[in-house]
C-alpha cells in the first residue's frame, strides 16, 4: 500500500485509559462516518501499517477513541501516539451527487447556478463550526462555507462542482 493510495484522516492524539485504548483526532467534516470501519492505516517509521479495530466510541470534536487490536497495553498505545491515520481510498463508500470528500474536490471548477464559473476549489478548510471552499478566482480568493442545501451537483467526470450560492456572496468578491 502506498501512500498515494490513501487519504490522511488525522492522529493518534492521546492514550484513553491504560489497556491500549487510544483517542484519535479525526481532520475530517464527520468523524461518525468513520465508525463503521475495520482497520486504519498508521505511518510507523515511513511504513503504512493496518491496524485492525476491536471497537470503536465516538467522541466529541472530532475525537473518537479506538481498541486496535493486538494493542493490549498502555505501552504499546505509547508507540501510536503522534502517527498520522490513513485510509485507503479505495474503502471510502461512493458519495452521491450532492456529496463530496474534501480531498476530491481540489481543483474542481466552481459554477455557481446563478454567477457561473467562479474558479477552481484550491483548498477546503475544514473547520467544524463553519467548513469552507476556498476557490481562486483569477487570483483572487474566495471563501464559500459549506451549508445544506449549497451543493446542487458533483460533476466527477467533469472535475466540476455545482453550487447555489447565497444570494451576493460572490458580489461581496467580485464586485
Amino acid at each position: 500500500m502506498q501512500k498515494e493510495d490513501c487519504i490522511y484522516i488525522g492522529q493518534v492524539a492521546r492514550l484513553h485509559g491504560f489497556k491500549g485504548e487510544v483517542s484519535l483526532f479525526l481532520d475530517v467534516t464527520d468523524s461518525s462516518e468513520y465508525l463503521e470501519s475495520s482497520m486504519f492505516v498508521l505511518d510507523i517509521d515511513s511504513c503504512l501499517t493496518p491496524f485492525f479495530i476491536e471497537h470503536v466510541k465516538l467522541k466529541n470534536k472530532g475525537f473518537i477513541t479506538v481498541k486496535f487490536k493486538g494493542v493490549d497495553d498502555e505501552a504499546a498505545a505509547k508507540r501510536l501516539l503522534k502517527k498520522n491515520i490513513y485510509i485507503p481510498e479505495t474503502s471510502l463508500p461512493d458519495l452521491g451527487e450532492d456529496s463530496f470528500y474534501d480531498h476530491e474536490v481540489l481543483g474542481f471548477q466552481v459554477i455557481d447556478m446563478k454567477k457561473g464559473n467562479i474558479g477552481i476549489i484550491i483548498e477546503v478548510i475544514d473547520h467544524a463550526a463553519n467548513p469552507l471552499l476556498k476557490i481562486d478566482f483569477n487570483g483572487l480568493e474566495i471563501l464559500i462555507p459549506i451549508f445544506d442545501g449549497l451543493i446542487h451537483r458533483v460533476r466527477r467526470t467533469d472535475s466540476i462542482l455545482e453550487i447555489n450560492a447565497p444570494e451576493g456572496l460572490i458580489d461581496l468578491y467580485i464586485n
